[in-house]
């Protein structure tokens, strides 16, 4: 039976920040953490940029629990990149990586992310100059989807960060174009490019449970998977994937969401909790009915303590 031997939690700009990744980190067994992407432009940003969106860089680039965390940068400029890179380790980031796959339109229109797997080449350029920027003892990794529009172009793609020194690659089992829509899911790339290059691969994309993880690692032959959406689904996928874990169940996860509320309230974006629970339970919807119907009941309050009120008295009829 095939085995993750790494489990990563994946970036979601403006999702997975860094209460989310303290708290999944504390409950599971990841073994790495990449941060929401840094946007590079045209100039070497200020330190206080890569403590905002990774405050673990004051704790030796950990997590409380002491899972590594890696800053994901995001740009078109070698040099820049190169220089920002730097930056982040001398910082306390475990190594850096680069996003060559988010889908988002602004990012794309401003040449970031998923627009450079059309330009292979820059892409080499990037890579080449973040690994030769920054301490060898520290992975340089890419982020990409199987390229722009034709998923045989992954081969090229892949090829370019190998070639440049990247030290492994996560490819996210979809073209730009497919977006995040679950029949266009092509596994059976990444295991072709693993045919073909030698740094490790971590397979990303359509992970949900136990089923899904064995069906990737089969199908993809590696032995690295990568989690996003699907860890805000299922609070302990991880553990889930790696171990086989039961689901956890919702009184357990509410007890998840009134830590939550604890960490958002208290923390610099207590203002924005409402939302910010809100879209959790987007999430949550897709593994647990209870998350659906509780999810009418706060939908429409817009302050925390009612919210956090709803989610105490749900949990005390849960018990009672």
């Amino acid at each position: 039976m095939p085995k993750a031997t790494r489990v990563i939690l994946g970036p979601m700009e403006g999702v997975l920040d860094h209460l989310m990744r303290e708290m999944l980190t504390d409950i599971n067994d990841y073994d790495l953490c990449v941060t929401e992407f840094v946007r590079v432009i045209d100039q070497l940003l200020p330190n206080s940029v890569f403590y905002r969106l990774c405050p673990e860089l004051h704790q030796g680039g950990r997590t409380a629990s002491g899972t590594p965390v890696r800053v994901q940068l995001l740009g078109q400029d070698p040099d820049w990149l190169a220089e920002n890179a730097n930056r982040a380790v001398l910082l306390g980031s475990a190594g850096v990586d680069i996003n060559f796959g988010c889908p988002a339109k602004a990012v794309n229109k401003s040449r970031g992310g998923a627009v450079l797997l059309q330009d292979p080449e820059l892409m080499y350029q990037i890579v080449k100059a973040v690994r030769q920027a920054t301490d060898p003892r520290k992975p340089v990794t890419a982020k990409v989807r199987l390229g722009w529009d034709d998923p045989a172009r992954c081969f090229e793609i892949a090829d370019a960060v190998a070639q440049a020194g990247g030290d492994e690659i996560t490819i996210h089992a979809r073209t730009k174009i497919d977006g995040y829509k679950a029949g266009t899911i092509k596994w059976d790339y990444i295991r072709q490019v693993k045919e073909k290059i030698t740094i490790p691969i971590i397979a990303n994309g359509e992970v949900w449970n136990y089923k899904n993880g064995q069906e990737c690692l089969q199908a993809t032959q590696v032995d690295a998977l990568m989690v996003c959406r699907g860890a805000l689904n299922l609070p302990n996928l991880c553990n889930v994937i790696k171990h086989n874990d039961t689901h956890m169940s919702w009184v357990v996860v509410l007890d998840l969401l009134l830590r939550y509320s604890q960490y958002e309230i208290k923390g610099d974006k207590g203002l924005y909790y409402p939302n910010r629970v809100k879209q959790w339970f987007a999430y949550l919807r897709h593994e647990y009915p209870e998350a659906k119907a509780l999810f009418a009941d706060i939908r429409r309050l817009n302050k925390a303590a009612p919210i956090v009120d709803t989610l105490q008295a749900a949990r005390i009829k849960l018990v009672a």
